[in-house]
């Protein structure tokens, strides 16, 4: 009886390997994650900016790797190989925290040396903390381990992603990289898009602090340190991403102006005491935030925008330098402070919604 029961447990052992050897075959095989292999034809499913971006920067080798939020989503890796010379890559983590492009950058500098690094930084995620962080990251992607890949070749999702990869293969569905997670395709960017969307507080009587978000710049700031001073070689161009006057507006009405501009000042100072990094103001760039006809809410641009904006960088337009940072940004608070944004809620805006409601009720 013993012997029965041993060799039902050994054929029964025999069929599990077998089976999560195949499990782990097709995954490693498809690679959803695009975490082995990049495809030969250089299309693929892309799903996840999380899951996947620990294979782009590893398996596609590019001079110009340009990171960031969903504010550089629109920037196509092709458009940015052609504006700094050679090949480009974009990377993005959508509504990213700090910690999470800390990831992102050491996997990018153990798998190649590109000549720059474009990073899109938002104010919005330098002023927070790191308590919103959630386990969307898949820290086993990007970590040092070979071992832990065993979570990537034996879980369950990536099967299914094989499966929804495989099928988009089969019926033509892929994408290239320059098609990859863009949103811009499926929104109207223009100014009454850009009202529609934003959410206009009511005015607040009391005012942030402010000090109220220095703690969590700082903290933010010691995490991208070692980015710079690790990497001596590569060239960091860091540009303020361009959220729209929207912005402003509703910092005015919650009382927060004095608080973001105390924090930009902090920033734009500690990162100018790096040698190998530029930085750039675009967000307090008029040209830029004051056309709204290429938002599609306070904050988004269009991709058209992100090509004035990378022709722009590439040419040093707009640099903040040790000079005139806080000339700049004292001259963008009397800016912003004194703003008429009223006037974009102007007659002609309230008529052009009409018939736009009209047209769309006809249709």
């Amino acid at each position: 009886m013993k012997n029965a029961y041993k060799r039902w447990a050994c054929g029964f052992l025999a069929v599990l390997l077998i089976l999560l050897a195949l499990f782990a075959a097709v995954v490693y095989i498809v690679d959803p994650a695009l975490y082995f292999r990049m495809p030969a034809d250089g299309k693929a499913s892309f799903f996840s900016e999380r899951y996947q971006s620990a294979g782009l920067v590893k398996n596609v080798p590019a001079d110009t790797v340009l990171i960031g939020t969903s504010m550089a989503s629109n920037y196509q890796a092709t458009k940015i190989g052609e504006i700094f010379g050679g090949t480009g890559l974009r990377v993005t983590l959508p509504d990213g925290y700090i910690s999470e492009f800390d990831q992102t950058m050491d996997a990018l500098f153990r798998s190649q040396s590109p000549d720059r690094v474009v990073f899109v930084l938002d104010l919005n995620v330098m002023i927070r903390d790191e308590s919103g962080v959630t386990d969307a990251m898949p820290d086993y992607l990007y970590d040092r381990s070979v071992i832990n890949d065993i979570h990537y070749l034996l879980n369950k999702d990536n099967l299914y992603y094989s499966a929804y990869a495989l099928l988009n293969r089969e019926r033509g569905a892929l994408e290239t990289l320059d098609e990859s997670f863009i949103w811009d395709k499926y929104i109207w960017c223009n100014h009454i898009t850009a009202l529609n969307f934003y959410e206009r507080p009511e005015p607040v009587d009391t005012v942030v602090p402010a000090d109220a978000y220095l703690e969590n710049v700082r903290s933010n700031l010691a995490m991208m340190e070692h980015w710079f001073t690790d990497n001596p070689d590569t060239e960091f161009l860091v540009f303020l991403a361009p959220y729209s006057l929207l912005t402003w507006d509703k910092a005015n009405r919650l009382g927060q102006t004095d608080a973001l501009l105390t924090a930009l000042e902090l920033i734009c100072t500690s990162l100018l005491e790096y040698e190998n990094l530029s930085l750039y103001g675009y967000l307090m760039d008029a040209e830029f935030v004051e056309d709204l006809d290429n938002y599609c809410d306070h904050i988004h641009h269009s991709s058209e925008m992100g090509d004035r904006v990378l022709l722009k960088l590439v040419a040093g337009e707009g640099e903040l330098t040790k000079e005139n940072v806080s000339e700049t940004i004292a001259n963008w608070r009397e800016f912003v402070v004194n703003y008429d944004y009223e006037k974009f809620w102007d007659d002609a805006y309230w008529l052009q919604l009409l018939l736009l409601k009209q047209a769309a009720g006809a249709s």
